[in-house]
């Protein structure tokens, strides 16, 4: 009779953020490469498609042209949410600041609205970029969600996740919280 034996638990490595600059500074990490450090894991992002990367430049010239500087527009750029997580939201609405962040990469109290656009990777960001962004305390976060045609807006982040979900659906508008005077429409933005 032969007995079974338990396999050893698996450990896992995780990767600071610190550790990470560091491979990219030695280059073992191409600072290109399409990458994200999330909760201690290097993780790749999905390919981005033709109608992602074009409403990412139709919302970032939308909401350049609405906040008048009141916000710097960050597209496709780290934040530093932890020291195991610097996610690479589609765009952030920062705090402005007179070094635009050169210094160091921003972080959650410089962080008033991050917005992910999602097709193939909708269920990523809706369980775990969503839960990362409500644990560092982000207070609010949107989805444009390509697949179903609609803004998701998150807000009023607690350890849980965001308390608050809202479905913007086509012919609707929605403004962030921070800057009520910035409307956008679903339709101005997903119409086909």
């Amino acid at each position: 009779m032969s007995v079974a034996l338990a396999a050893p638990p698996i450990k896992r490595y995780r990767w600071s953020s610190t550790v990470f600059h560091t491979m990219v500074e030695k280059g073992i990490l191409c600072e290109d490469e399409p990458i994200q450090l999330i909760e201690g894991e290097l993780v790749t992002m999905s390919p981005v498609g033709a109608e992602h990367s074009g409403l990412v430049k139709k919302l970032a010239e939308l909401l350049f042209d609405r906040l008048k500087k009141r916000a710097l527009i960050s597209v496709q750029d780290p934040v530093h949410l932890d020291e195991f997580s610097e996610p690479e939201p589609d765009l952030a609405l920062l705090k402005p600041r007179a070094d635009y962040y050169m210094r160091d990469l921003p972080r959650p109290a410089d962080i008033l609205l991050v917005i992910e656009v999602a097709d193939s990777s909708l269920a990523y960001d809706r369980g775990v970029k969503m839960s990362l962004y409500a644990n560092a305390d982000i207070p609010e976060a949107w989805i444009i969600n390509l697949i179903d045609r609609w803004i998701e807006v998150y807000r009023d982040p607690s350890p849980a996740g965001y308390t608050t979900m809202l479905k913007i659906l086509s012919g609707k508008t929605i403004a962030p919280q921070v800057f009520a005077d910035v409307v956008v429409g679903v339709d101005e933005l997903l119409a086909q």
